[in-house]
């Protein structure tokens, strides 16, 4: 509806159609820079899935943002190939392209906030693995990136059902297969970011003010995530987390929908917020 005109939205916001990816671009005012950009990949298991869907969600995170005291917020989601159309490396190759036109935007990579849910998240961790060991990008990296229920290692034996988690493991590890096609290893740390242990590679990997963790108690993937947590505070690295308790797989998402009132729908975005306004001053 908002997209045919039916409801009018708060914040300007329009499509994103460039070689090498598409997207979904929102600023407060489009006549002025940004003075920060939130890059931001969907979930949906490789496979299904859209920005559109997260409309609400990208539209509340900005006017939080505001809130928060940033004079002119943006954002830019990404639109990325899902499985079977299209397999790796495509999907990574669309993230690193929806990330330089953002970083064009600011003109300022470390005013660049990341973010992602599940399969989102997993880009976004291969991005930043990605840019960090290719000389061209090194000194590109973003500010803060924000993981929500990170999707850490694509096949795991840790990730495991629970009784209220709405997620199943062994599906998951069929359409991680399916992202990972003919052209991917799920050995490969570009692939299944929790494959890499190189905690040197993760430092240089690290945004310059860090991480922010949201998970949930409940989660498939808690145990990758709580690891992939550990190795980076083992690696001297900046990392904040918040493991929901009692709740499920992209709670800040899924509160959105579920919660009871506003401060609880909001209470993921707003914790969101609060962390990106005292790491990007």
């Amino acid at each position: 509806m908002l997209r045919h005109g039916y409801l009018r939205s708060p914040i300007p916001w329009c499509e994103v159609d460039k070689p090498g990816f598409k997207g979904i671009w929102m600023i407060l005012n489009e006549d002025e820079t940004p003075d920060i950009v939130v890059y931001y990949c969907h979930g949906g298991g490789f496979s299904m899935g859209s920005s559109y869907f997260y409309m609400e969600f990208l539209l509340a995170w900005v006017t939080l943002l505001k809130e928060a005291g940033y004079k002119n917020p943006a954002l830019l989601a990404l639109e990325y190939t899902l499985v079977p159309e299209a397999t790796y490396p495509t999907q990574l190759q669309q993230t690193l392209a929806g990330y330089e036109y953002a970083e064009a935007k600011v003109a300022d990579s470390s005013r660049i906030c990341v973010g992602g849910d599940s399969a989102g998240a997993t880009l976004i961790l291969s991005l930043l693995l990605l840019m960090s060991d290719h000389p061209d990008y090194e000194n590109w990296l973003p500010g803060l990136a924000v993981m929500i229920s990170p999707w850490v290692t694509i096949v795991s034996p840790k990730n495991r059902d629970t009784a209220s988690d709405y997620l199943n493991a062994d599906s998951l590890h069929l359409y991680g297969s399916q992202y990972a096609g003919k052209r991917g290893s799920l050995d490969d740390p570009l692939v299944s970011p929790g494959k890499c242990k190189d905690t040197t590679w993760w430092r240089r990997a690290t945004p310059s003010q860090g991480w922010y963790f949201l998970f949930g108690s409940e989660e498939v993937f808690g145990p990758e995530t709580r690891e992939l947590i550990r190795m980076l505070k083992d690696g001297g690295v900046q990392v904040e987390e918040h493991e929901e308790p009692g709740w499920i797989h992209a709670w800040p998402v899924v509160k959105l929908f579920l919660g009871d009132g506003q401060r609880a729908r909001q209470s993921g975005l707003r914790s969101i917020a609060r962390v990106t306004r005292q790491r990007l001053v």
